[in-house]
């Protein structure tokens, strides 16, 4: 049997949905259809690609290798097809933009639109999700943040440049609460509070409960997205962290955190660097000119260092690795600012 681009995506669904049951309703074939397909793959290469488990499927070591270089081969051939008939209909106009949740993403958007070209927007409160469908062609470009001590799984074949290296994460309180009249806020003045995580953010719940065990408190947690969040911190029910970039309002107060306890890293992923160069200036502008609106954050950048000045488009060389969390940027004079780094995911 000769290998074909639908066994490849077969391969691809069955690792993807980690069971046959749910690859072959994905793929909109019978179960018993996909099972015999894939022994007949196995076959013609040669040893298994999947351990079948009464949980499920998972791939073998040799199936692991396979899916490494079947991935952006599947996601090549999507790509060639959508942008063949983009052509034909004559040029496709959308840009598709992912992002998780950031306030620089209304300045991104209105300065990546420009005649014959309009951003399509999907936000995803999972930076993974979005970075699999950027490496499945789904989407052009994401912009997403990778929480301290949560790395992010980025697939193979995805070009990424890192915006801001550590960007502090900060603490939303209520505005009468007795910590806000302080401009930088300790954990321990939070050891009564009720906190709010959101936990369908990758990474978002593992680094508050580290922050929060390494100070030595085991605060009562409750689940919400941080709309709800800050609509209980308002009212008094809650504390949570937030970007530095929000800002505070008369009901509540936006602080630092002392220590800088929890950070993240920003990031833009896409699967050329020729990408990343078209839409990096305007998400770089975007991000500074909200950063220099919130007074908190623009404190702690005066207090690290100067702002950075208004960025001039430069394009950006590979370099053989992605930085560790916590890693300083060549050149930088504080966080995000300098030349941008732009590595391949391996």
């Amino acid at each position: 049997m000769e290998l074909e681009v639908r066994h490849l995506r077969a391969l691809c669904a069955i690792d993807e949905a980690g069971s046959l049951h749910r690859a072959a309703r994905q793929l909109g074939v019978a179960q018993p259809t996909l099972s015999a397909q894939l022994n007949r793959i196995e076959q013609a290469l040669g040893g298994r690609l999947f351990v079948r488990e009464r949980t499920g499927c998972r791939p073998t070591p040799l199936g692991r290798t396979v899916l490494g270089r079947a991935r952006p081969l599947v996601a090549d051939m999507r790509a060639l097809v959508r942008e063949t008939r983009a052509a034909a209909a004559g040029g496709d106009s959308r840009l598709r933009v992912g992002s998780t949740a950031s306030r620089a993403l209304a300045g991104w958007l209105r300065r990546l639109r420009r005649p014959g070209l309009e951003p399509a927007l999907q936000m995803d409160v999972s930076a993974n999700e979005l970075l699999c469908r950027v490496a499945d062609g789904q989407l052009d470009v994401a912009f997403v943040h990778e929480v301290e001590g949560s790395p992010l799984r980025v697939p193979e074949g995805l070009w990424l440049r890192v915006l801001v290296e550590r960007e502090p994460q900060f603490v939303m309180l209520p505005a009468d609460h007795p910590a806000a009249a302080r401009g930088v806020v300790r954990l321990a003045d939070l050891a009564e509070d009720r906190w709010m995580v959101d936990p369908t953010v990758d990474g978002e719940w593992d680094g508050v409960h580290r922050m929060l065990r390494a100070a030595g408190l085991d605060p009562r947690v409750l689940h919400g997205d941080y709309h709800t969040a800050a609509s209980l911190v308002a009212t008094g029910e809650v504390v949570t962290v937030c970007q530095p970039s929000s800002r505070s309002r008369p009901d509540l107060a936006v602080r630092r955190l002392h220590g800088d306890p929890l950070g993240v890293r920003l990031l833009l992923a896409a699967r050329t660097p020729d990408r990343l160069d078209a839409v990096y200036p305007a998400l770089e502008e975007a991000y500074w000119e909200v950063a220099r609106e919130s007074r908190a954050y623009r404190e702690w950048l005066e207090g690290a260092g100067p702002l950075p000045p208004d960025p001039v488009p430069s394009p950006a060389v590979p370099s053989p690795a992605v930085p560790p969390p916590g890693a300083v940027v060549p050149g930088a004079a504080v966080p995000g600012t300098g030349r941008p780094e732009l590595t391949p995911a391996r």
